[in-house]
This record gives structure tokens, sequence and C-alpha cells, in this order.
């Protein structure tokens, strides 16, 4: 379907129907600007009667305001709350200091399943399950945000940023890895060291080989399409936070009981949605025991929460749950302390690195997810092409 706007007789604007991918990313780029195409990754995967489509931008292009935020609901648009939580959700952990996601997704369903009648604008929709909605919304965006690896991160010097191991071993353990590489990688490296120009190769590795180490803060490298600089503690905090991360989940939550059990007062309505999600408290490491219509006890916690305001945790929690049928705060709360565990763990600046060590945090970043943004928001690389370098001594001019 095309559109034509007329302002006074005379056509203002005009966009053509998209009858590919191409034509849509043209018409894209016509209203949102070239730059939000070239920054997002596109989508589509169906499950549970729901299919999801279009294009969410890089976290290294978010915004200061939700200005490109679009959503379509049966190819209605619509502003829904459920829609928006679950998205903002999806970017928690790689958007930070309040910045917001840009996005233009279709989701389709069953017209049985959404009531559009609910405003009169028609902008505003009740979904028959929103918590399958929801979840389904949460999880698909949130699985393609991790697969972001550095060989599908945009080139952050043309388009900068806007803005299973045990738990208690982790940190110890990431701060001495980049020391213990096999002989035939540290030959790699000095192989790379020694030939500085060699002819672009796909086979390098994304980030290719370490070439030196730049005031004990960046790594240089180099790969096929040029020089890579990677900042070295902001990197590995990505890589020591999501280990942790993988090492909690593998291992499961610690719980701790209270010397003093915390007691809770609450709504009648607070009080059967806790009781309703006993097993969900328990499994993140709470035991909450309802003791009347309208008072709840909290018992056990997660150890990592030990200090925590926890009375303002929970309510926050079924705050959640009656509002979207989900809540993550807990996760978040926990991911904060190993965020902070990570940032005390990683490789600090003025540490000295070996070539070994250096290509061995430029491995890691290639398996990582979401190694693009370290754990404050702050990007992790950045690619310099040759043309970019030619350009900065005239060559060729």
């Amino acid at each position: 379907m095309g559109f034509r706007l007329r302002h006074n007789q005379r056509v203002s604007a005009q966009w053509h129907a998209g009858q590919d991918h191409a034509a849509r990313e043209r018409r894209l780029a016509e209203i949102l600007g070239r730059r939000f195409v070239e920054q997002s990754l596109h989508l589509e995967h169906e499950g549970a009667g729901l299919r999801l489509w279009g294009w969410i931008a890089q976290p290294t292009f978010s915004r200061a305001q939700p200005d490109l935020q679009y959503f379509y609901v049966n190819g209605r648009v619509v502003r829904d709350r459920v829609l928006t939580h679950a998205v903002r959700q999806a970017y928690e952990d790689v958007l930070y200091h309040g910045r917001h996601p840009a996005y233009v997704l279709y989701l389709g369903l069953d017209p049985a399943g959404v009531d559009v009648n609910v405003h009169p604008s028609k902008q505003e929709v009740r979904f028959r399950d929103a918590r399958l909605v929801h979840d389904f919304l949460f999880h698909t965006l949130k699985q393609a945000i991790a697969q972001l690896r550095p060989e599908e991160a945009p080139n952050l010097a043309e388009h900068p940023a806007q803005g299973g191991l045990a738990l208690g071993a982790a940190v110890a353990e990431q701060v001495a890895v980049y020391g213990a590489m096999g002989q035939a990688a540290r030959e790699m490296a000095q192989d790379a060291a020694q030939d500085p120009a060699p002819v672009p190769d796909e086979s390098v590795p994304v980030l290719g080989y370490a070439l030196a180490q730049l005031h004990g803060i960046y790594v240089l490298a180099q790969n096929a399409r040029g020089l890579v600089v990677v900042d070295m503690h902001a990197a590995h905090e990505r890589i020591t936070y999501e280990r942790l991360k993988a090492g909690l989940d593998a291992g499961g939550l610690a719980s701790q009981p209270l010397l003093v059990p915390v007691t809770l007062e609450v709504s009648r309505a607070e009080a059967e949605e806790a009781e309703r999600h006993g097993e969900r408290f328990a499994a993140l490491g709470f035991e909450i025991d309802r003791l009347g219509p309208d008072k709840l006890v909290i018992r056990r916690l997660p150890a990592l929460l030990h200090g925590a305001d926890v009375q303002a945790l929970v309510r926050d929690v079924l705050a959640d749950l009656m509002e979207h049928g989900e809540s993550r705060r807990i996760q978040e709360a926990l991911n904060g302390v190993l965020s902070t565990m990570a940032c005390h763990g990683s490789v600090r600046a003025n540490r000295r690195l070996g070539l070994d060590e250096m290509n061995a945090l430029l491995r890691d970043m290639e398996r990582t997810e979401r190694a693009g943004q370290c754990n404050h928001g702050r990007p992790t690389w950045v690619q310099l092409s040759v043309d970019q370098l030619d350009k900065l001594f005239m060559r060729g001019q």
C-alpha cells in the first residue's frame, strides 16, 4: 500500500508500496532515516499462534526519548503498555541511563484474541491472553538481541554510539583466563604482529589479531577490513558478566533465611497475587507466606540480595504481576549485583597484556552475547576500515 500526503492541494510527501524486503527498507529509510535501517536487525518469528516481524535497532542506536517506536497489531498502529513493557524488558541488559530503544514491529494473531474497541481512538487494545503475548514478545526480542555478536554489529566508527561456571569462582577465573592460551594461538598472534599488512583474508577472525596495546586501555587489532580498537576493560566486563549470569542460571539461586522475618502489609489483591505466584517466588530464592487477608511474611531471600530493600522489591514485583502478568524486578536486582562483581573482576586500565592475552580477549568477545556493549551501555569496540584510514591521510586524493 502506498501513501500520498497533500497539503493545500500540493503533494508534500509520497511513499510507494513496499513489495519486497528491499523496498520496505527503502521506505523505512525515507521516513525514519538511513541510519535506522543501517543499525537495525530484521527479524521474523512465529509460535503459539503469534507472528512477530519487523526491525529492532541495535542498542548503540538508542534514543533519549521514545520517538522512534512503532508497533502494529494485525496492521493497526497501537500504543499498548503490555507491548511497551515487554520490549523494554528485552533491552534491559543493553540499555542504560534512561535510553529508549527504536523499533518498527508488527504482531499478527487471531483477531478473536485482541479487543480493538477499548478506546475511541483505536490505539489501545486489550489482549485475551496478555501474559502469552508479553512472554512471546519478550523472549523473541531478548533472544534476537542476545545473538548479536561482533560480526553482526554496525560500524561504530561510522555511526557513533548514542548513549557453566561456579558463581563463587567465576570472577577469579576470569581475571586469570587471558594468561592461559595455547601455543598455536600464540604463534598466530606473533604472525599477525610480524606481518602488519597482509592481503585481506575472510578467514581471519572478525576482530582479527592483536597488534599492540595503547596507553594500557585499548587493544589494537588487525582484521580483514582494517583496524579494530577494543576497550579492554569494557569488553572483559561484558564477558565476565555474561559468564556470571550463566553460572547463576546453571547453579541455581542460593537463598538464606532471615533472622527476623519481614512482615509486609499489602492489599487483598496483592496478597492473592503473591499466593498465586508462590512457586515463582520460590524459584527466585524467596519464601513468602500469607499471614492473613492483607498481610505477607518474607522468610527467605536470595543470598545475593542481602541488604537490599526487600519490602520495596516485593511490592514492585507484585505491581508488575498485577499489571503485566510478568515481572523481571528480582532478576534485574540480581543482575545489578553480578554487574558490580563483573566490573571489579575485570582487567583494569594500565594492566599490560601480552599478545596471547589480547587475542584470547578478542576470541571471547566473538563468542559472547551482547559483546558490543559493556554493562553500562558503552560500546566495547570500533572498526576503522582501510578506506577510512586512507581518508585520514588523504591517500589517493
